[in-house]
């Protein structure tokens, strides 16, 4: 086995820094949108709901999604976790309410995760930066809420007859549910999205 030179053993220093100042900024920065999902957890009691809980508007997903696209994937996953279980003291329906939410929120980030680390990264650009051009991110998040929309019928049909609901409102609860998914999935990514790269705070950072 050959030894490495001193300029290799140089670079392969650098590149384990740097390895590990990208995870400790994801990790900080899962951390504080943790600490804002908390904010965001308090008004669960307050948002207007349709059924059986699901909510017409919820910021703290929104959260969710924005550190993924500053911070990368480590950071959502964090965040996300974390929210769900700020949310259960203050949600009417815990805990099957954040748990819902975590879901829908994952599989919609999910899709993003995937697809953008099949693009091969250009040097000197981040792969996050592949969302910018609006062409991207309005395939991906038709995909992502398609994708969306399919497992939450799936946990949506397993909860209703779960807690006993009559079989005949199960249809009806099926259309709300899945007009709410689509509606939330606009706010959820759309909203994140022209503050990450309208604002071009995600420039900032070049995370992932």
């Amino acid at each position: 086995m050959e030894k490495m030179s001193e300029s290799e053993f140089a670079k392969e220093q650098e590149s384990f820094r740097s390895v590990r100042s990208q995870y400790t900024l994801e990790l900080t920065g899962g951390a504080i949108f943790a600490a804002l999902s908390g904010v965001f957890a308090w008004m669960a009691s307050l948002l207007a709901r349709a059924g059986i809980g699901m909510a017409y508007f919820d910021p703290i997903s929104i959260v969710w999604v924005l550190a993924l696209f500053i911070f990368g994937p480590i950071a959502a996953l964090l965040s996300s976790g974390v929210g769900m279980f700020l949310l259960m003291p203050f949600d009417p329906f815990s805990p099957i309410g954040p748990i819902m939410k975590f879901a829908a929120t994952m599989t919609l980030m999910l899709v993003y995760i995937i697809a953008l680390k099949l693009y091969k990264r250009e040097l000197g650009v981040s792969i996050c930066e592949k969302l910018k051009p609006i062409k991207n991110f309005l395939i991906l998040a038709l995909i992502a809420t398609g994708i969306r929309i399919g497992v939450m019928i799936i946990l949506n049909i397993i909860v209703y007859l779960g807690l006993g609901y009559a079989v005949e409102g199960l249809g009806a609860w099926l259309v709300t549910i899945t007009i709410l998914n689509a509606i939330q999935s606009i706010w959820d990514l759309a909203i994140p999205y022209l503050i990450a790269f309208g604002l071009r705070i995600n420039e900032r950072f070049h995370i992932w």
